[in-house]
């Protein structure tokens, strides 16, 4: 995976796709060219390289782990698998961590972690013997704890590789009380909290309906109000691209185009997500699946398909300077991070195409992971101490209802309204109303600076005026 991509002659690295963003939204900020420097700087960046014996013999692997921002700690982010993995990537991926955590108000610096492998071609055994030994590396270092650097899932990893490093770290802290904290995304019988799994891509179906519920916005773009009927393609059907889609689906919108990576499959008048999983699941692709109209060989294609909403959700740089003016999309939602060129950029802005950014859009991992950690540290599950008395003054009220009026409620809706919050139930609600609160303020930025005129500035304004003044109170900059 290129970390470089060359577009109308112009050529950036992740990393400083990243910074240009955060240059061009600096001057409508009020903060000197110093403090500005300094939050748009990587504070740590840890590379190492440790021997691990896989098949009898010693194979090198090459690993990073990047604080980008000290303004609040922990640091928060997580450990991508990958061989496309380097320096420049997982410090790009640590930065756009920080502005995220800041414009969704969650309490954590930015960091981010990788391991350059391809996943697929070790056994687990073989996994877990590199994860545990990239989890003892981090912790000789204090790049892993509950009050210093939280890492998470990334691309390439998931529950299991979180709960061998919390194994690995509990044995090494013996006694630590907080030690289910120093990461999350972890199996639910380890501390992890219910909905992690789906976070991210149900963060991203609320943040498109957020704006898809705007009057003004919508008359903008010729279109009506709400997500039902809105015909949406997804690029990914990794974790993230599957929940976005599953979501969308079943809110109404019509799933037009998929797309993995052996290809992309279409049909205008809608495609089943979970069909499509089962048959990829069943059969090794989604191009083997029946009710898909059109099938080609290039996962690219779906992006330039006939859609109103595309969701790339797969790796940074797929949409560039070459393919944007051929994008039919009136909304983009950036599910994966950085999948716009600064080139992609500019030509969809001057198309009218509204791009939700990916520091905003893909938050609801970071919130619910902070949910996750949360827990950790006061050592009770959510709901646990209000379930039953919020469902007994429920049933209370419904039974002085009942009483005053003379009218029976159906044993359907008594259970329904009756329902006490569940962990999964607190879980979606908080992370609803994160996403809903900071669209909110990241368009009301975009609104009263004229000279702004896109989200993406908006949201690198609102946050590095958060992190600004984070420093400020800390003293720093006097």
């Amino acid at each position: 995976m290129a970390t470089k991509k060359q577009a109308v002659g112009h050529e950036y690295s992740f990393f400083q796709s990243v910074e240009r963003s955060f240059d061009k939204a600096a001057p409508f900020t009020k903060y000197e060219k110093g403090l500005l420097e300094q939050i748009k700087a990587c504070n740590s960046v840890y590379q190492m390289r440790f021997p691990v014996k896989i098949k009898g013999e010693v194979k090198v692997i090459e690993a990073y782990r990047v604080q980008h921002s000290h303004h609040k700690l922990p640091c928060k982010g997580g450990i991508r698998y990958s061989l496309g993995v380097n320096q420049d990537e997982v410090m790009a991926l640590a930065s756009l961590m920080t502005y995220k955590c800041a414009t969704v108000n969650v309490p954590f610096g930015g960091g981010k972690g990788g391991i350059k492998i391809d996943p697929k071609q070790y056994t687990e055994e073989e996994l877990e013997r590199i994860t545990r030994r990239y989890a003892a590396e981090l912790i000789k270092k204090n790049f892993i704890g509950p009050g210093t650097d939280v890492p998470a899932p990334d691309y390439g990893s998931g529950e299991r590789e979180m709960g061998w490093i919390l194994d690995t770290y509990t044995s090494m802290r013996p006694g630590e009380i907080d030690a289910a904290g120093c990461i999350t995304g972890k199996p639910i019988a380890q501390g992890g909290v219910r909905g992690r799994k789906e976070a991210t891509g149900l963060g991203v179906f609320y943040g498109v309906r957020e704006m898809c519920s705007n009057a003004d916005d919508m008359k903008k773009l010729g279109m009506n109000t709400g997500i039902e009927g809105k015909r949406v393609a997804v690029q990914g059907l990794g974790n993230v691209g599957y929940h976005a889609a599953y979501f969308f689906q079943q809110n109404g919108a019509i799933i037009v185009g998929l797309s993995e990576m052996e290809g992309s499959i279409f049909n205008p008048k809608g495609l089943d997500v979970d069909a499509v999983m089962k048959c990829k699941k069943e059969t090794g692709s989604i191009l083997n699946y029946k009710g898909a109209t059109k099938t080609t060989k290039k996962a690219s294609d779906v992006l330039e398909c006939d859609c109103d909403v595309l969701i790339p959700a797969a790796l940074e740089n797929v949409i560039d300077g070459a393919n944007a003016p051929k994008i039919k999309a009136k909304i983009i939602g950036e599910a994966a991070n950085g999948p716009l060129t600064p080139e992609a950029d500019e030509i969809l802005i001057k198309k009218g195409v509204v791009v939700i950014p990916d520091m905003y859009l893909n938050a609801g991992g970071v919130t619910v992971s902070y949910f996750e950690w949360l827990k950790n540290l006061s050592h009770v599950r959510y709901g646990r101490m209000e379930k039953r008395f919020q469902e007994n003054a429920h049933t209370n009220m419904l039974s002085a209802v009942e009483s005053l009026t003379g009218k029976s409620v159906s044993a359907a809706d008594r259970s329904r309204i009756a329902h006490g919050p569940d962990e999964v139930d607190l879980v979606y609600s908080g992370l609803e109303d994160t996403m809903i609160v900071s669209y909110n303020e990241i368009r009301e930025i975009k609104k009263s600076m004229k000279k702004i005129n896109d989200l993406r500035t908006a949201a690198f304004v609102n946050a590095i005026n958060k992190i600004g003044d984070s420093y400020l109170q800390l003293g720093i900059f006097p």
